[in-house]
């Protein structure tokens, strides 16, 4: 469509997906300044409570409680922390993205479908690979630190 020409006219049976029917059905849309970052804080908070509820995010989680503060024991100054704590929190965030993609998948049915399972296993194949990289991280600092 040209964005010079005006939009045709909307098929009555067709939903509205204009700006202003967006802002009607979500009030998060017409939220600014601290109003809006304060929403979306909670939305987050939210989103973290429902992943709390998925066992491999308990499970990543529980290594984090027991990560973040062994980083602080094992670092020697603020950039090694950062190194160590960094693939904590990307394999928090991936098994989230993961388990996210999985549920909008599922919404749409339990039917088997080529592309909801390429999906799945891309955001499963995420969590792999930041686990790899938590490991990878982690094990030659553990190994200089104990075993040197």
């Amino acid at each position: 469509m040209n964005p010079t020409h005006p939009r045709p006219p909307q098929d009555p049976g067709e939903p509205d997906h204009s700006l202003a029917a967006t802002h009607a059905a979500n009030p998060q849309k017409s939220r600014t300044g601290l109003s809006r970052v304060w929403h979306a804080a909670g939305y987050s908070l939210q989103g973290l409570r429902a992943g709390w509820h998925e066992k491999a995010f308990r499970m990543e989680a529980m290594l984090a409680f027991v990560l973040l503060p062994a980083s602080i024991w094992l670092a020697q100054d603020w950039r090694e922390w950062a190194l160590l704590i960094t693939p904590i929190f990307l394999v928090l965030i991936a098994e989230l993205l993961n388990t996210g993609i999985e549920m909008a998948m599922d919404r749409f049915g339990p039917e088997w479908h080529l592309l909801a399972k390429k999906a799945k296993d891309m955001g499963s194949a995420a969590v792999f690979l930041a686990l790899v990289l938590c490991a990878a991280v982690w094990l030659p600092a553990l190994y200089e630190r104990l075993l040197k």
